[in-house]
């Protein structure tokens, strides 16, 4: 059965994964989303709402809030019957998720489930979720992810995948907002060893590639040093995929013959920066900057005053690769007051440099 939903409204109770899994299919359906939860949320929740993608209401469910819905969806099993009695009340349609298990709680690895991992039971992959865009992760990582019996997640990875997974694996979410909310890495490393430990095939989610700017590696020594075997499944970065939805190659013959990706998260001159913004001011190569948009208006500033042209073209790609994909061109002169003036917001990728006025347009 296929509903029709767009424009209607859809009430989510409950801020859990089970509520993370199943936002994105009425995303794409174009509904308009609300979620109500009195208790805590996942970091890709408060990503979406924070982004104005849906409206999050930090209390517990009540009647009131089912006025003008089409849906009530129910990812919380202590109000599923109120929920349902509210719906049959106003005739409204109530999807139950709550499962008949909390989906923070693995089940017994038996019959189907036990047979499906196989010998990857006990083992751990590290698989890139490439940019965003659902359909571009590898082909070994989406058959890995459908094997899994636990999924820790990244706010960065292609989290639509999760909907399609069975109800009884168990989703963690170790999101990290940019400045914001974060689970701590050592507790991420605790639970990829322990669930391991425990038999189940554990695979982490990573944004983009688990080895660039993704503390993959990290995650594999810890993981090695405890005796877990370890896969790494490559990843599309977004440095060079989102240029490449925009139309902007990262290299073109004649052009350049070299492209730097760097991370953006510390300012440049901050004590625990390790990027040699004065050399890449006097390099003519393009510049891929990731996780730059608080701190863009430094670097624009640090390129210019080490040489690089204020004319040099210049974009901003908002969610790339993604329905909600966003571009504005500027030049490295503007650069930072576009970013300031166009609200850009994470995730976004800066690209500097000739290439970027080869071809390509604002959308």
């Amino acid at each position: 059965m296929s509903l029709v939903l767009k424009d209607l409204g859809v009430l989510v109770i409950g801020g859990s994964t089970a509520a993370e899994r199943v936002i994105p299919r009425f995303l794409d359906s174009g509904a308009t989303i609300t979620v109500c939860e009195g208790g805590e949320v996942t970091t890709a929740i408060e990503a979406w709402a924070a982004d104005g993608r849906i409206s999050l209401f930090r209390t517990s469910f009540t009647p009131a809030m089912s006025w003008g819905k089409a849906i009530m969806v129910c990812c919380d099993e202590s109000l599923l019957r109120d929920v349902t009695r509210e719906g049959r009340r106003r005739g409204i349609l109530v999807d139950d998720e709550t499962g008949s298990a909390s989906p923070l709680t693995p089940v017994a690895l038996t019959g189907r489930r036990a047979s499906r991992a196989g010998d990857l039971a006990g083992q751990v992959a590290l698989v890139g979720g490439g940019p965003g865009d659902p359909g571009l992760i590898t082909v070994e990582g989406r058959r890995l992810l459908r094997l899994a019996d636990v999924v820790v997640a990244d706010h960065l990875g292609p989290l639509s995948l999760l909907g399609e997974l069975d109800p009884d694996v168990e989703i963690i979410d170790a999101g990290k907002l940019p400045y914001g909310r974060a689970m701590a890495q050592e507790r991420i490393n605790e639970l990829l060893v322990h669930r391991a430990r425990e038999g189940y095939f554990v695979v982490r989610l990573k944004g983009g590639d688990p080895y660039i700017f993704g503390r993959g590696f990290e995650e594999l020594q810890e993981l090695e040093e405890a005796g877990i075997p370890v896969r790494v499944v490559p990843g599309i970065t977004s440095a060079i995929a989102v240029p490449g939805s925009v139309g902007i190659p990262v290299t073109m013959r004649g052009i350049n013959h070299d492209f730097t990706v760097v991370s953006g998260h510390v300012p440049p001159g901050h004590p625990k920066s390790l990027v040699d913004w004065d050399a890449l001011g006097r390099m003519n190569g393009t510049i891929c900057i990731i996780m730059g948009v608080k701190n863009g208006p430094e670097i624009a500033e640090s390129l210019l005053a080490s040489g690089r042209s204020a004319d040099t073209p210049a974009a901003v790609v908002q969610e790339g690769t993604m329905s909600t994909q966003r571009s504005v061109r500027c030049t490295l002169g503007t650069l930072g007051e576009t970013l300031v003036n166009e609200k850009i917001k994470p995730p976004a990728v800066i690209i500097i440099g000739e290439v970027v006025g080869l071809g390509g347009s604002d959308a």
